[in-house]
């Protein structure tokens, strides 16, 4: 995958720092998320990524397209062997 990849509604996708978890929290889908599609910001047209937490409350989030779609810093996370922040499970 490189920085054109995009995900599409429905998408069960892993934050990095799921790496970091113990199996516990990880059998708790924490870091899991559900794509709900894209959106554009009302004033400034910056494209959005809108999606789901899969773990405790389901709450919404959104997040700037390409934050949602940058590699992890490996500089500050060096253990970290995911390449994207976001991948699909």
């Amino acid at each position: 995958m490189d920085g054109e990849m995009r995900f599409k509604e429905g998408d069960t996708v892993r934050h990095f720092k799921w790496e970091t978890l113990t199996d516990e929290e990880k059998s708790k889908n924490r870091y899991m998320y559900r794509i709900i599609g894209s959106a554009i910001h009302s004033e400034t047209r910056e494209e959005l990524m809108v999606y789901q937490a899969l773990y405790d409350d389901k709450a919404m989030f959104v997040r700037p397209m390409e934050m949602f779609l940058e590699e992890v810093d490996h500089d500050k996370y060096p253990d970290i062997k995911q390449k994207y922040r976001f991948e699909i499970v």
